[in-house]
């Protein structure tokens, strides 16, 4: 097995001109796996590797080394590489890494603000009755009642508000309309805002945009973005604290208070019920964390 790992190293170094420090992630690749191999068979071959075998690897790999997924896919890169070589140089008829599929890589869990966090933040906004307060408090519940993304918040107009339906129309990614719906507190909100705005601006104004800045032109994503982060470091210390915070903490809630997952795609705008299964991943975590702070053995 050695004699075809230098024959490789040496192509990649000669041929490519790979770096010495790829040339040492490739040798200390493969000899792991060539001593992985030699437990179960010391005369083994790489024209014997099966795989079976480098699947067997993978679980060693991740089960009793623990390493993450991202640096298992890059080992099996290598033995990508190599068996590629090996078939070009005519010593192996089959490569077994054609019928390996890579583990993939876990879906970071997505940060969220809990709904006491979120009533405390709401509790503290409501006495600034100020066109910038209301405006504010406002773009904080429109996120958190409706789970609209950012470019879909200033994608609003006025006509796209429905207050008798309490519903609002939402232009979704490639231009895919959806109906939210919205309950009376935000229903009494949203009027109180259009009402400051048109104490500030007039009332036969021509907006572009519903949420609009100090000056009455639309607001940018930059501005929401300050707005939320601002307002959301107020009640939690998550390092993320942005718009998307918020649409994730729709979603949280809305499965912790029994809802299911069509109607929370349908009401996110998401193309797959996948996407939103990792909601499900974050509410057993809320579980777990709600196990560990009641339960007296736990």
């Amino acid at each position: 097995m050695e004699l075809w790992t230098d024959s490789f190293l040496e192509y990649l170094k000669s041929e490519l001109n790979d770096s010495p420090l790829t040339l040492d992630a490739y040798a200390r690749d493969l000899v792991e796996f060539q001593n992985f191999m030699k437990e179960a068979n010391p005369d083994c071959e790489w024209t014997a590797v099966e795989a079976g075998d480098i699947r067997e690897w993978i679980i060693y790999l991740l089960d009793e080394q623990g390493l993450s997924t991202s640096s298992v896919n890059r080992k099996l890169s290598t033995l990508r590489t190599f068996y590629k070589y090996l078939r070009r140089m005519g010593w192996v008829s089959i490569n077994p890494m054609e019928k390996v599929i890579a583990p993939k890589k876990k879906r970071p869990l997505p940060y969220f603000v809990r709904e006491s966090e979120m009533d405390r933040l709401l509790d503290m906004t409501a006495n600034d009755r100020s066109f910038l307060g209301i405006r504010n408090r406002l773009i904080l519940m429109m996120f958190y009642e409706t789970g609209i993304r950012r470019s879909e918040l200033l994608g609003l107009t006025d006509a796209g508000v429905d207050l008798i339906a309490k519903q609002i129309k939402v232009d979704g990614k490639r231009s895919k309309q959806r109906i939210v719906p919205f309950g009376p507190e935000l229903e009494s909100e949203i009027k109180e805002y259009i009402e400051a705005r048109n104490d500030v601006f007039g009332k036969n104004t021509g907006f572009e945009a519903l949420f609009v800045t100090k000056k009455g032109t639309a607001m940018n994503k930059s501005q929401v973005t300050k707005i939320v982060k601002d307002n959301l470091s107020k009640v939690t210390t998550i390092k993320k604290r942005s718009p998307h915070v918020l649409r994730h903490s729709f979603a949280t809630a809305m499965l912790n208070n029994n809802a299911d997952l069509t109607s929370i795609q349908k009401l996110l705008g998401h193309e797959s019920v996948a996407t939103t299964e990792i909601y499900t991943h974050v509410s057993f975590e809320e579980l777990k964390n709600e196990y560990k702070n009641a339960h007296p053995r736990s």
